[in-house]
């Protein structure tokens, strides 16, 4: 899969950054509706992190967790909650590449419009994550089984 990169307005002028749409489920409650969403393919971020309102539009119970980690990086000096439950994501969009994984959702997390995809629990569900740089394209290779 080859997605271009997103350009975004910023104060310094344009910017484009690897934002890829997906859509987001709730596997424990098959009657929550399915979320359109956007992710920045991040090398830097351990895990997959979004604001705790997909957490509510999914219907997911945010603090009704044993996984809470407290992360830093996110929220300038400081380290904040993060509440992990588990996630299906399509890559692409609906009807994309589908996979069960563990997202994180954190109440004070940027309101930017695009959650975070991590090494663990993202970039380690396919064979490859290729950043093309001068082409401002991402490649992802086939999904691991």
């Amino acid at each position: 899969m080859q997605f271009k990169y997103t350009r975004f307005l910023g104060p310094r002028g344009d910017i484009e950054r690897p934002v890829i749409p997906l859509t987001l489920r709730n596997p424990h409650n098959p009657l929550a509706p399915a979320i359109g969403y956007l992710g920045l393919v991040d090398s830097g971020s351990d895990r997959n992190i979004f604001p705790a309102e997909i957490a509510d539009l999914l219907g997911i119970d945010l603090t009704a967790t044993e996984h809470v980690h407290y992360v830093g990086g996110v929220v300038a000096g400081e380290r904040r909650p993060v509440y992990f439950h588990p996630v299906q994501i399509e890559v692409g969009g609906l009807g994309g590449p589908a996979f069960m994984t563990s997202a994180g959702f954190m109440p004070e997390f940027s309101k930017g419009g695009y959650g975070l995809l991590g090494r663990i629990g993202f970039f380690d569900a396919f064979t490859f994550v290729k950043f093309k740089q001068a082409q401002h394209m991402i490649e992802i290779g086939r999904r691991r089984r």
